[in-house]
């Protein structure tokens, strides 16, 4: 499925499958970025600091909710940009371990004033397994219209 500007409903939701966080996933992150700061990487220094384990960088949950709103494909052959990401919260910690998902629903949308596109906006939020909401954000996309 490939939504279009037309198709995009102001209301409409639309869950992710699950993902669990793993340390193995938390230490590719930290490669990936250059950051090993030891609360990704020394479960005793993260105990020490209060957490029940290793917890996976803030960006790392908001980098993974976009790859879990890839898989559901809405925008396999209208995506044209993210335009960005607003109101960014990291609620509670992500820690390895936790099986999560993405909740996201249409809020908005408005024709493009510099291309025969539109942009649209959605809420989305990370949640785990238990319904505790770990992040809250607002995400921006330049999509194509159809032909």
């Amino acid at each position: 499925m490939s939504l279009f500007f037309e198709d995009v409903q102001i209301g409409a939701r639309y869950t992710t499958s699950s993902h669990e966080i793993t340390v193995a996933g938390i230490a590719d992150f930290c490669r990936l970025t250059l950051d090993h700061h030891p609360l990704h990487t020394d479960a005793a220094y993260a105990k020490q600091a209060g957490f029940p384990g290793i917890i996976a960088h803030g960006l790392y949950g908001l980098s993974l909710m976009e790859g879990l709103k890839t898989e559901l494909k809405l925008y396999e052959e209208s995506s044209i940009a993210s335009l960005g990401w607003n109101d960014v919260r990291f609620l509670h910690p992500i820690v390895a371990g936790d099986s999560v998902h993405v909740e996201m629903e249409f809020t908005a949308k408005r024709e493009s004033s510099s291309r025969p596109a539109g942009i649209i906006t959605e809420a989305v939020r990370l949640l785990r397994s238990d319904g505790k909401l770990l992040i809250n954000s607002e995400h921006i996309s330049l999509i194509r219209k159809a032909d």
